[in-house]
This record gives C-alpha cells, structure tokens and sequence, in this order.
C-alpha cells in the first residue's frame, strides 16, 4: 500500500470515527486512539447541531482491537457532556473487559456518564482544568411519577455508582454522597470535581497530559510484553 493511500485511509478513519493508529514510536509499539466527545449517542440519536459519539461505531472498534494481533494498546481521550446511560454503560463495559493496556484521559469535561468512561482504563490521567461532574441520573420531557418509574432510576443509578466503585479507589457511598450533594451545582444536584479533586477523592488515578497518558501506555505494554515473553 502507497503512503499517499494510507495517509488518506488514516484521515477518513479520524474524520469518520475519531480514531487513528499511532506506530511512530522508538517503542515500536502500535497504539490505537480512540477519542469519545460530545454527547453518547444511544437507540436515538441526538440533535443535528450536536457533536456525538455513537456507540455502535465504537462496540465493533473495540472488539476489532481486542482481535488485533497488531495492536498493543488502546489511548480513550473523552470530552464529554454525558449522554444515554445505557450506551454510555456498554462502551465503558467493553473497554474494561478488554485484556490489552488501556489508558484514559480527560481532557475537558467528563459529565455524567462520561465518569464509567473515564474510570474503564485500567489507568486513567486527567488534565489539570479538566472536570468531571458526578450527578443522578435524570429523565428528560414530563416525569410519570409510579412507584415503577421511580425504582428503576434508582437501580440505574446504583448500577452507574457500583461500576465507578468498581474500577476506581473510591467507596459506593462517598460516590453517592457527592452525587447528591446540594451545595455545589447552582441549577443541579451534584459535585464538580476538578482535576486535582478528582485524583484526590481516587476518582481519577493521576493529573497529566498527553505525553504522561503515552508514557504511562509505553510502559504498560513494556509490561505486558515481558510477562508474555517469561510464560513462554
């Protein structure tokens, strides 16, 4: 394949889907970045006007990396403003169950269901201004107010706060006590944590950029690679 093809190959792939492949370094290891912005798109989709991120572009993707003898690792930078809890849920399912180095970085925001997304990495960075919002779940247009409504909003939630729990250094209960905190959001229940709050509380596993995210990766792989090559 031509270099002129691949470099057109490479530009449609991150116009398309907002992923590329990163094999340039002296590591020699092959990277697949994958960027989840805007809204999580589910079963409908979002307003025109509105950047989204549609998950059954990137269930497939990930399961392709998964399969991939080639690629090493997988970099997640997320700028989100949550979404549908259900499609955000399984993207960050998919990505924690993948067996190869993954690491995420929060470069703006991270709302709502951007946190199971933020915390899926097995390690995960966030950049000194950036945010993540942790709030109940809500449901858009008129509330039916039954009993049933009410109970399976809850269970949502408490599946969002166990899967937080679950692959961060945060409690159930410290996550559901800021999320129904009263005092920080002016038009919402809530906690905003910055960057440094967010790695403090052990939401977040530590501040830095882009070039900390690839180190930390480089080395995962380096890792993973030697206990392969000891199994042997």
């Amino acid at each position: 394949m031509s270099d002129g093809v691949r470099e057109e190959q490479k530009r449609e792939q991150i116009k398309e889907m907002g992923s590329v492949d990163l094999e340039g370094s002296k590591n020699r290891h092959k990277i697949k970045l994958l960027t989840v912005i805007g809204e999580i798109e589910g079963h409908e989709a979002v307003s025109g006007n509105a950047k989204a991120t549609k998950y059954e572009h990137l269930l497939p993707l990930l399961a392709e990396v998964e399969d991939s003898d080639e690629i090493e690792g997988i970099l997640i930078l997320l700028n989100t403003l949550g979404g549908d809890v259900e499609a955000g849920l399984s993207i960050a399912e998919m990505i924690a169950s993948l067996s190869k180095p993954t690491v995420s970085l929060v470069l703006g925001g991270s709302h709502s269901i951007g946190g199971p997304l933020a915390v899926s990495a097995k390690y995960s960075f966030i950049v000194p201004s950036g945010t993540m919002i942790i709030h109940p779940v809500r449901s858009n247009g008129m509330f039916i107010g039954i009993t049933q409504s009410l109970r399976n909003m809850i269970k949502t939630q408490d599946r969002i706060t166990r899967f937080l729990a679950d692959h961060s250094h945060m409690t159930q209960k410290r996550i559901e006590e800021l999320m129904l905190n009263q005092r920080e959001l002016v038009k919402d229940v809530g906690t905003l944590l910055e960057g440094k709050d967010a790695v403090r509380e052990g939401l977040i596993d530590e501040v830095g950029g882009m070039s900390d995210a690839l180190n930390k990766l480089h080395e995962m792989i380096d890792e993973c690679r030697r206990k392969k090559s000891e199994n042997m």
